[in-house]
């Protein structure tokens, strides 16, 4: 006479197939989650560097000691693309832009003239914006290259 059911084995078998599975939808939500809690900042990082870009165009620098801009402010900026009479940040766009700050700066900045001349006097800048309390230790920042040609050469 047989039997009808599953041996302990099976079952064990079973549960612990079905806890891996559940253990890898638990990771992958907590990190959707995190990945959607850290997207509105990378979001309003973009728009720090477009502001940047638009304050210190790279296509108006005519000489390589111009890349560097030391870091600012948004409402620098700000102040800067929208003019003495632009219009006047709101203070939605104050509290959103609070805390973050833009910088340029040439990656390589004691190449030999020979060394430019070879890569055709091209210039590697690192753009980079950072945000978050820096004495707390909760500093995020989110940087891209971009090469400058040196007109006058």
């Amino acid at each position: 006479m047989m039997r009808r059911g599953f041996t302990l084995l099976e079952v064990l078998l079973a549960s612990v197939i079905l806890g891996f599975g559940l253990a890898g939808i638990l990771v992958a939500l907590s990190q959707g989650q995190r990945f959607m809690q850290t997207m509105p900042d990378l979001m309003t990082a973009q728009e720090v560097m477009d502001l940047g870009d638009m304050a210190y165009p790279l296509s108006e620098v005519m000489d390589e000691d111009d890349l560097d801009v030391q870091e600012c402010r948004v409402e620098e900026l700000w102040r800067i693309v929208a003019g003495t009479h632009g219009p006047r940040m709101t203070n939605e766009q104050e509290d959103k832009y609070h805390g973050f700050r833009w910088k340029r700066e040439r990656v390589e900045k004691n190449m030999s003239d020979d060394d430019l001349k070879r890569i055709g006097y091209l210039h590697r800048v690192k753009i980079t914006v950072s945000w978050g309390d820096r004495f707390r230790g909760e500093k995020n920042e989110e940087s891209y290259v971009t090469v400058w040609r040196d007109p006058s050469k």
